[in-house]
């Protein structure tokens, strides 16, 4: 009896270590016909999980901001919907416990209510589809605005040191160096004088350039003799040519796996078939090796699915 409990410890022991991943369809042929639901690849790739993760925060926000912004949230199934509000009170609980990127979550309960009420006048004053479950959205949407609005934090006490005005200014210069969305470099320009003097330097802006273009791209808005180039300008419209490199606003994204068509977070891996198929990893040897994972941002993403 023991020798048994002990297999089945361990035999649950290795399911629970197997990384969070979802196979997909890509394209419908005769042969394979498939759907992809937005409710089972949440589930699949552990969304509730992520909200807590600080690396893959920020993407989930964006998704949840591409849902919400396009009132698509209200076009899912009752499922689909009760399981992202409820992966927004994780995230707001999260935000509240933590005290981190209160701004992305009030900018995604505005959003929130803005669906709410953009439904509520699309069908007679309110919503389309059941009472019962609306009444449960209601509850929840409630509960994540009183979240948001409740959030305060604090000012560090006298005894926490060094303060971000104690650094000296080069340590904060090599802050700056290292934002890669130039919001935040119009916010911070904005709280402190000290960052705006900063945010005024060009290298700030052109490191920025670099970091999101490429030679071929700056090519074309910058002139061969020009000497003095104002790189904010010149970012700006790079931005509006070219758009920014989403995958690289992330810490982390979903990764797609060309091989054997699986989406999953590039830090936890997993399972393959080039892994597991001595055969199909020859043949990978004998094709020029494994290709590399594709990223795929949020609104690559929400392609998936039929929306």
């Amino acid at each position: 009896m023991q020798e048994g409990e002990e297999g089945d410890k361990s035999t649950s022991d290795t399911v629970a270590r197997i990384p969070p991943h979802c196979h997909i369809t890509i394209k419908c042929t005769r042969e394979i016909a498939g759907f992809n639901g937005l409710s089972e690849a949440v589930r699949r790739l552990d969304f509730s999980s992520a909200v807590r993760d600080v690396r893959r925060f920020n993407y989930i926000c964006a998704l949840l901001e591409l849902l919400l912004g396009g009132q698509r949230l209200t076009h899912l199934p009752g499922a689909a919907q009760k399981l992202l509000l409820s992966m927004l009170e994780q995230l707001a609980d999260h935000v509240a416990t933590s005290k981190h990127n209160p701004e992305a979550l009030r900018a995604l309960a505005a959003a929130l209510g803005g669906a709410r009420e953009a439904e509520r006048r699309a069908c007679w004053g309110r919503p389309l589809g059941s009472r019962a479950l609306w009444r449960h959205h209601d509850r929840a949407i409630a509960r994540i605005t009183r979240i948001a609005q409740d959030i305060r934090i604090p000012e560090p006490g006298p005894e926490v040191m060094p303060k971000l005005h104690d650094l000296p200014e080069e340590c904060i210069r090599e802050i700056m160096l290292r934002i890669s969305d130039h919001r935040d470099l119009d916010a911070a320009s904005s709280a402190w004088s000290v960052m705006a003097s900063l945010c005024s330097e060009r290298r700030v802006w052109r490191e920025l350039v670099l970091f999101h273009f490429t030679q071929q791209q700056l090519s074309t808005v910058l002139a061969k003799d020009e000497t003095e180039v104002d790189w904010k300008k010149t970012f700006h419209q790079l931005r509006k040519l070219y758009g920014l490199r989403e995958e690289a606003q992330f810490a982390e994204t979903l990764s797609l796996c060309r091989h054997c068509k699986c989406l999953f977070w590039r830090s936890l891996g997993h399972p393959c078939i080039a892994d597991q198929c001595p055969e199909y990893r020859e043949r990978l040897k004998e094709a020029g090796g494994p290709l590399p994972p594709h990223p795929v941002p949020p609104a690559a993403f929400l392609k998936f699915f039929s929306l």
